[in-house]
């Protein structure tokens, strides 16, 4: 039987990634690298939110187009004030029935509601993750990789792609593309802060949810102690996350650069690239800082270390000591333990482990 993605009669692929966060598509360029490497004929539509365009931009050739996705009732990751209707999705599933694709791959985890949305596609096969405690329809179990929740988000997806025919190629590469106007922006904002590459050290306090939130009065501490050290500190986060930078840099003592909601993606990107040092909450800020090379320190608090922390001597993790973590709790129904066990000494030791470029 021919492994899909090596049958040269399948030439239009979908991809089902119904995920919003910087962080999750990050994760899936590895293994989109490799499928347009090993198959350069493919069309490749990667199905997911509108709102993503941006990030799915930056992928460059590994996606030929964006299939927008508008919602379904069981599936959780809808952006803010986005609700399914009937009739987006009636147009939805015509638009994917024009395209003709060959292959559905469902990529998107472990959530039965998402193989339903890659089935709905009219795809001549249908395969991808077979999610816990679900079993694909008889006849397309070698279309199928049940989830493999013990592995990193990127391999999961190299993984599951080497299941359907892509050759073995080592872990996992992350990757971002920083253009010419993102060095332009990157340049002006050295100007007007005066900052120096490798001369200072990045907070990133903000996340999706609250419980990803490491507080404020601890990140001020590291901060402060950073300063201490000599280097310059900067505050980033998204236009939404002014609050939660102005939080962190009215608790520090020191000055602080705060450039929340002040860069672009690429802008921001660079910026992490040329630090000593980032630390920050299980957030697409990490996983941008793995794509660039970066350092980086991750502050774990209900998040899956084991699916979202980067390997290598670049990346600390700093993990919750509490026997409820990991945990899906967007707001902590409790008293936010995980957040009190990691202790800002940790995290200072880890940056300043690599900030002095103790690691290659």
């Amino acid at each position: 039987m021919t492994a899909p993605l090596t049958d040269p009669a399948v030439r239009r692929v979908a991809l089902v990634r119904l995920r919003v966060g910087l962080g999750d598509l990050l994760c899936s360029l590895p293994a989109l690298r490799r499928l347009r490497a090993a198959r350069p004929d493919l069309h490749v539509g990667l199905v997911t939110w509108p709102e993503t365009a941006a990030v799915v931009g930056r992928m460059g050739d590994a996606v030929d187009e964006l299939l927008p996705f508008p919602g379904a009732d069981d599936v959780p990751d809808r952006p803010p004030g986005r609700e399914p209707d009937p009739a987006s999705w009636a147009a939805f599933t015509a638009a994917a029935a024009e395209r003709r694709f060959d292959l559905a791959l469902q990529v998107y985890g472990d959530r039965p509601a998402a193989n339903r949305v890659t089935a709905a596609l009219g795809a001549r096969l249908v395969g991808g993750f077979a999610p816990t405690g679900w079993d694909p329809p008889p006849g397309t179990e070698h279309l199928h990789l049940r989830y493999p929740v013990a592995l990193h988000e990127a391999e999961r997806h190299t993984r599951l792609f080497e299941h359907l025919g892509l050759p073995p190629a080592g872990p996992p590469a992350m990757a971002f593309p920083l253009t010419p106007a993102d060095a332009t922006e990157h340049a002006a904002t050295l100007a007007r802060t005066g900052l120096v590459p490798g001369g200072y050290a990045v907070l990133h306090p903000g996340a999706s949810s609250p419980t990803r939130r490491w507080p404020a009065e601890r990140y001020a501490a590291v901060g402060d102690a950073l300063a201490a050290d000599g280097l310059t500190v900067v505050v980033t986060g998204g236009p939404g996350e002014r609050a939660v930078g102005a939080a962190v840099v009215a608790a520090m003592r020191a000055p602080a650069v705060d450039l929340t909601g002040a860069t672009s993606l690429g802008g921001l990107a660079a910026l992490l690239r040329d630090a000593a040092v980032l630390v920050g909450n299980d957030t697409g800020s990490a996983h941008l800082a793995a794509a660039v090379g970066a350092r980086s320190v991750t502050v774990f608090l209900p998040g899956d270390p084991v699916r979202w922390a980067h390997p290598g001597p670049r990346h600390r993790a700093l993990v919750a000591d509490v026997p409820c973590a990991p945990c899906p709790h967007l707001v902590c129904p409790i008293d936010f333990r995980c957040a009190d066990s990691v202790r800002p000494a940790d995290v200072l030791a880890a940056a300043r482990d690599l900030a002095r470029g103790t690691v290659a």
